[in-house]
């Protein structure tokens, strides 16, 4: 997949940090020492928990070159790194692992997860935010308009990178054996935009983004064209011209018991 665009996915920056707010609010208690932001992205979570936590050691990880070049301007008293979250090992134990909407991206949770939780010392704090929209309006079009004549043959065998989630339960026993305690809940946050152009330019740099990949640049444009077609007739105008997206979030806290 290219490389993320990072003013692109800036654009939008107040909107989807409501979210990493939310819940870093929900580790009020936390006093990490170090913390890791696990897909730090351009930083806009990165500059939140150092914010929160301004004697804390803060480290980015991102597979992104363009986002941590970003990151690391918004965020220079941070430290980033390139590495795949997947393969992430900590220096040391680690007092908080922070993931916001990036873990949905990786595969096999029942085994990453506890992976994550090992790296983390007693008490340590794995706090994660995941996108949980497959099944909304705006990421069903995606699959369906690439399952159509003029777009199935450049889908024959075509992964997103993302599947469904586990359910809350499932994520419960994932965790149980290695923590003390846990929280899981679910938000439906309301993004109030524009228009369905801005619908369109907010999964341009995630949801959309390996769709349009995985076409040749002649294709590209009509692709785009053609679910901005389907997004106004699913997303209708409010009563002052706005549309409103409805952006599902899951979120789990979970505090490492000791050995």
């Amino acid at each position: 997949m290219s490389d993320w665009n990072a003013a692109h996915y800036d654009y939008f920056a107040d909107q989807r940090q409501l979210a990493v707010r939310d819940l870093i609010a929900a580790l009020a208690d936390a006093r990490p020492r170090s913390i890791v932001d696990l897909g730090c992205g351009s930083g806009l979570s990165t500059a939140l928990l150092a914010k929160r936590w301004p004697e804390a050691t803060v480290q980015g990880i991102d597979q992104s070159s363009a986002m941590l070049a970003r990151a690391a301007t918004r965020v220079p008293q941070a430290r980033f790194s390139e590495g795949n979250i997947g393969s992430f090992t900590p220096e040391e134990a680690t007092d908080m692992l922070f993931a916001n909407a990036s873990l949905h991206w990786l595969p096999e949770h029942r085994a990453l997860l506890p992976k994550l939780m090992a790296t983390l010392g007693p008490g340590g704090v794995l706090a994660v935010q995941m996108p949980n929209n497959l099944g909304e309006a705006s990421h069903r079009l995606m699959r369906e308009l690439a399952t159509s004549p003029d777009y199935a043959t450049y889908f024959e065998g075509f992964q997103s990178e993302r599947g469904e989630l586990p359910t809350p339960r499932e994520y419960y026993e994932y965790l149980s054996p290695f923590s003390e305690s846990q929280r899981i809940w679910e938000t439906q946050y309301q993004h109030l935009l524009a228009g369905p152009r801005d619908i369109v330019a907010w999964f341009k740099t995630t949801g959309l983004k390996p769709f349009l990949d995985k076409l040749p640049a002649g294709k590209r444009d009509a692709f785009e064209s053609d679910y901005l077609e389907a997004i106004t007739r699913a997303y209708p105008r409010l009563c002052d011209g706005h549309v409103m997206l409805r952006l599902p979030r899951l979120f789990i806290v979970a505090v490492r018991k000791s050995p």
